[in-house]
This record gives structure tokens, C-alpha cells and sequence, in this order.
């Protein structure tokens, strides 16, 4: 039976962790090898690879190289009806004392399935040595999930912030499907899987910095789609809504009552509170769990022809087709405000 290889960015939480953990924990044992835990510090043991300076993974057999998965179940027997198999998940992460956190999720054991591989999507050196790695097997799959979050006042966002944001959304996953394109066009086959956002489809307020970075996503994806069709390389955006993840945790938000507001004007400082009120509403009431999200990533993994957009939430679903009926966009930005602030137009819970 043919085996897929995968190779996974960003799973070091979230749905890379949990997708990762999910595949190698596949009761198949579709995944064959000779996993071994990656000890923290100390000399690399016997097993493990120096995939390149300051990079080590945990050696098996075979390969099967994921970047960004998530928990959750369905979708793998698509692959075996396909005829086809996996190989040893490349969980990648850009710091691997964070692998922990995988290993806990597989019960503290690393699985013949699994391989843990530094992988800094920011560092062309990292993905030089990964890619290297990589293509002692054939890469069947790429996963970019590795990203980042900016919220607040446009006036608040420091350029350092934004530079960083864009160059791990948007030069991230450029870098990364550029180390691994070619040897996917020399075979012509592949697919790229992009962990995007409904924040890459429509404007969300106080989002516009990372709306931004998923913006340029969707387009970079979209234009690669066009060429890579005569490759029979596959390009599949994956746009995603609230989900309980460490992200929000982790989200670079200044504080509503902090210093990084205080030259602000009343009215957005007012506008920010309610904006931070309406996120707490829906994430407690609407929000998916990572496990709802990752058969959307499965699904277009074992899909025979996978579509170049896919959502994992209806959430905003009537907006953004408002958005697409309003050529001027103005009935989009009405609908947006009134949903997140309500109908009034002052900016209201001012100081």
C-alpha cells in the first residue's frame, strides 16, 4: 500500500499539536518506525538527528511530514480506501522543549509514528535544514500552520510588531512552501495545506494588522493555485473562526485600562472595551474546540480533488457573503459594526 508523507509547521499547541497527536496515535499504525523521546538537554542519544545547527529530531524509519495539526478524529480512512498509508508524522516547532507538550498528549511515550523536528519558519537556515532532512523521503503533504496574532488600536502597533506578525503569517508560509515546492513540482504532485482565517476573507475591527498578513495569505495562495494546477499540485486554504486554543492566550492585546492606551482617543478606547467584550461573548458562546476543526484538515488531506477554500465555522458565513454582494463594500462595514458594537454609531462606554 502507497504511504503519504506530511510534514507539519506550528505544533507546538493548538491544532498542529493536536493534529499531530492524532495522527500518530492512529489506531491503524498506519505509521511505522522507530520513534524514541527527545530528551531536554543534555548530548543527543542514540536515535536522534542532527537535522542541521541547532536542529535535532527523533529518528525513525519512515517519513510522514505534517506542519499545524490538530486533535480531533475521521477523514484517515480516506486514505486507506485510497490505497494508500501513512508514514511517520513530522511534528514540527520552533522551540522542541515545547514537544513536551505533544508527548503528554501520546501518554509521555514518542510512537514508532511520530518525529519531532526543529523547524523555525522564520529562520531560512531552520527550514534549509528541515527541508534537507525531508527529502530523504518523498513529501507528499505540507501543513503550514505556524502563525500569530496582533489585536488593538492601528495606533498602538509598533512597526517591530507588525514586521514580526507578517514575517511569521505571511513570509512564514512563503518560506516554507518555497523550501519544499520544487521537489513537489519535479515529482508534479502535492498538496499545501494553509492554515488561514475568516480574518483573510473580511475586515474584522481592531484585527486589521493580522487581517492584513491572512489578506496577503489567501492572495499569495490563490495566484500559487493557477500555476501549481498543471503540476497536479493541490492548494488548499483552510479559514478558520474562533477556536480554543493557547492563540488568544498568546495574542499580543494591549490592556483596556493599560499605559499603551493612554494618548488614545475616548471614544476608540471605548470602541476597544466593547470590541474586547463582544470577543469574550463569543468565544464562551460560539467558539470550536480543536477537535471540530481538524476533520476540515483531514478532509482535505484525503480528498480526492480539494478545493482551494474551506471553512471550518459558518460563524460569519452571512457577512462575508454580504461582503461579496456589496461592491462598494459599504453595507459590509454598516453589518460589521452593528454586529460587534451594535446599531449605534458614537463609540459609547468612554471614560
Amino acid at each position: 500500500m502507497e504511504r503519504t508523507t506530511v510534514l507539519i509547521t506550528g505544533c507546538s499547541s493548538g491544532i498542529g499539536l493536536g493534529l499531530a497527536a492524532r495522527l500518530a496515535a492512529d489506531s491503524a499504525r498506519r505509521f511505522k518506525g522507530k520513534g524514541t523521546v527527545l530528551p531536554l538537554g543534555g548530548p543527543a542519544p542514540l536515535g536522534v538527528l542532527q537535522a542541521g545547527p541547532g536542529s535535532t529530531s527523533t529518528r525513525t524509519d519512515s517519513a510522514w511530514g505534517w506542519a499545524g495539526v490538530s486533535p480531533g478524529g475521521g477523514g484517515l480512512c480516506g486514505l486507506a480506501a485510497r490505497g494508500r498509508t501513512l508514514s511517520p508524522v513530522y511534528a514540527t516547532m520552533r522551540d522542541l522543549a515545547k514537544g513536551e507538550r505533544l508527548l503528554e498528549h501520546l501518554g509521555s511515550h514518542c510512537p514508532d509514528t511520530l518525529e519531532l523536528l526543529q523547524l523555525d519558519v522564520t529562520d531560512p537556515h531552520s527550514l534549509a535544514a528541515a527541508a534537507q532532512r525531508v527529502q530523504e523521503q518523498r513529501l507528499d503533504v505540507l501543513v503550514c500552520n505556524a502563525g500569530v496574532g496582533l489585536m488593538g488600536p492601528l495606533e498602538t502597533c509598533s512597526d517591530q510588531a507588525m514586521k514580526t506578525l507578517f514575517d511569521v503569517n505571511f513570509f512564514g508560509a512563503v518560506r516554507t512552501i518555497q523550501a519544499f515546492l520544487p521537489a513537489m513540482k519535479r515529482r508534479r504532485a502535492g498538496r499545501i495545506i494553509v492554515s488561514s482565517s475568516i480574518g483573510g476573507l473580511q475586515g474584522l475591527p481592531f484585527n486589521a494588522v493580522y487581517c492584513a498578513s491572512k489578506f496577503a495569505v489567501e492572495g499569495l495562495c490563490e495566484s500559487l493555485a493557477i500555476v501549481l494546477r498543471p503540476f497536479n499540485i493541490h492548494v488548499t486554504l483552510v479559514e478558520c473562526g474562533p477556536v480554543h486554543t493557547s492563540f488568544l492566550a498568546n495574542l499580543q492585546c494591549p490592556d483596556p485600562e493599560g499605559t499603551e492606551l493612554q494618548g488614545l482617543d475616548a471614544e476608540t478606547r471605548g470602541l476597544y472595551r466593547r470590541y474586547l467584550r463582544h470577543c469574550q461573548s463569543l468565544f464562551r458562546d460560539a467558539a470550536q474546540e480543536v477537535e471540530e476543526v481538524l476533520p476540515v484538515f483531514l478532509e482535505a488531506i484525503v480528498s480526492l480533488c480539494p478545493p482551494l477554500r474551506c471553512a471550518s465555522t459558518q460563524l460569519l458565513a452571512p457577512l462575508w457573503r454580504l461582503r461579496l454582494g456589496s461592491p462598494d463594500g459599504s453595507a459590509y462595514v454598516r453589518a460589521m459594526h452593528d454586529f460587534v458594537f451594535g446599531g449605534s454609531e458614537v463609540g459609547g462606554d468612554q471614560p
